[in-house]
């Protein structure tokens, strides 16, 4: 079967499609055949080793597929045979293989979809769409004016559908492009801003009546983290969700302080309860399907373009989910 490497790190040149033997499943396992691989951005990081953590080499990205299960290891529930599934790795503890042909998983780690969810909309419901929801619950925005910075993404165009849906007052985009300020807009944006423009974070507290968002979901880091202060609203809350592009200066802290804010750190892993996760999937699965939540997808390319679909989360091209489609 094919799958995707990297021997080394770099640019995206260095993922490179490989032969390797299909996987025999193990008693209490499942073979899925991949009809859908999730890319994230941390696998951008990785591939340059600019991620909190160096994978050893070869690497085999991909923490999350969706498929149909082809063949059953012994002791495996035989109603799985032929089912439709998603298989979120990275919940079980794997954190690599997703970007290939075929997986096998423990059966346990394939959860049903429904008839309306397509593979790749599946995909964009297990890092991202648990990302968005752990969000809202760390920051709950009920009745809150929020500002949701990278609007546009995969992460960013969730969470501000799942804000609206958990009674946000005010659901504010920023992105950095008018197609995704657009898309922020019809998902159900109240206001979309352009956070690359100097006076950004200023209308975002006009809009708020001087008092600026409640809460900022913030997932860029760097320069737009530091920005976002100045959009915060006193006895306001930012959840950062950057992925160690954390840059706030002591002295920007010291003020959040003297305004009564507050700096909460997110981490997806450390949330996910091995009782819950696959409830909490079923749930973002089910609101796809009926409609309540919208997928957007930003590309679909074969595991031989996996460089390319690099490429796309690099630039920041990308509004919603990228997906290698074998």
């Amino acid at each position: 079967m094919k799958a995707v490497q990297f021997t080394r790190f770099g640019p995206p040149e260095v993922l490179e499609t490989v032969e390797v033997p299909i996987p025999k499943p193990n008693g209490g396992e499942v073979l899925v055949r991949v009809h859908a691989a999730g890319v994230n951005f941390f696998e951008v990081l990785m591939r340059a080793d600019r991620y909190a953590v160096t994978p050893p080499l070869p690497m085999f990205p991909g923490v999350e597929v969706a498929g149909i299960v082809e063949e059953l290891g012994t002791d495996a529930d035989p109603r799985l045979l032929g089912a439709r599934v998603a298989v979120p790795l990275f919940a079980i503890g794997r954190g690599f293989g997703g970007y290939a042909e075929y997986v096998a998983v423990d059966a346990g780690a394939a959860v049903p979809l429904p008839d309306g969810l397509s593979f790749p909309d599946a995909t964009a419901l297990m890092v991202q769409g648990l990302t968005a929801l752990h969000m809202v619950r760390r920051s709950p925005p009920k009745g809150k004016v929020v500002l949701v910075n990278a609007a546009g993404g995969g992460v960013g165009s969730l969470l501000l559908q799942l804000a609206r849906l958990e009674g946000a007052s005010m659901v504010i985009a920023a992105a950095g492009s008018e197609a995704k300020r657009q898309l922020a807009l019809s998902l159900g944006a109240d206001l979309a801003v352009d956070y690359t423009s100097e006076e950004w974070t200023g209308s975002v507290r006009t809009a708020t009546g001087r008092q600026g968002a409640d809460v900022i979901y913030e997932t860029v880091g760097g320069d737009t983290a530091r920005a976002s202060l100045a959009a915060l609203a006193p006895a306001g809350e930012m959840l950062f969700a950057a992925m160690g592009r954390f840059s706030l200066e002591r002295s920007e802290i010291g003020s959040m302080l003297d305004m009564n804010q507050s700096l909460k750190g997110f981490s997806l892993l450390p949330l996910i309860a091995a009782d819950k996760w696959k409830g909490d999937l079923a749930a973002l699965f089910d609101l796809a399907a009926s409609g309540a939540l919208k997928i957007v997808q930003s590309g679909r390319f074969s595991l031989d373009q996996a460089a390319e679909a690099h490429r796309v989360l690099e630039k920041r091209r990308a509004s919603g989910k990228v997906v290698l489609v074998p």
